[in-house]
């Protein structure tokens, strides 16, 4: 049996955080590029090239707070060469990042993001928990899925 969350105590103040980037490991930036910017429509924040290394940081235009930073598997100096080996062969099994972003039509979003060649990984589906998703893999085989809320 599945434990119920804990909730924190009322008399407890905590800091106001939110979730400012996350990184995504990708293979080529360039065509990452051309996914979350030209299919998903997001919008570019920053292009960086540094010491022979390039990001770019994009957002969903209603969430122009929350960067997502595609970045290559060697972009941490500090990883070993074993360690960006492990990366490189965990993204090639596509169990690296994940991401689920909301959306008001999952069929509509299926449709347009299934013509620009995308590989599918599910179809649009209900789910016994309250929400119609479908899910891709982006060009470096990172599942992202797309999530409706279902009216009740």
């Amino acid at each position: 049996m599945e434990k119920p969350a804990r909730r924190r105590p009322r008399s407890v103040t905590l800091m106001d955080l939110r979730l400012s980037h996350c990184t995504v490991a990708v293979h080529d930036v360039d065509a990452a590029l051309a996914f979350y910017r030209d299919v998903l429509g997001f919008d570019v924040r920053n292009d960086v090239k540094f010491e022979g290394m390039r990001w770019v940081t994009v957002s969903p235009p209603a969430q122009p707070d929350v960067g997502i930073v595609l970045e290559p598997p060697a972009a941490d100096p500090n990883a070993s060469p074993a360690d960006r080996q492990a990366v490189a062969d965990l993204m090639a099994k596509g169990l690296l990042g994940r991401f689920i972003f909301a959306t008001d039509d999952c069929d509509a979003t299926f449709e347009h993001i299934r013509a620009s060649g995308a590989e599918v990984m599910q179809e649009p589906i209900d789910m016994p928990y309250g929400v119609r998703d479908c899910a891709f893999r982006d060009p470096s085989g990172n599942m992202i899925r797309f999530a409706q809320a279902r009216k009740k």
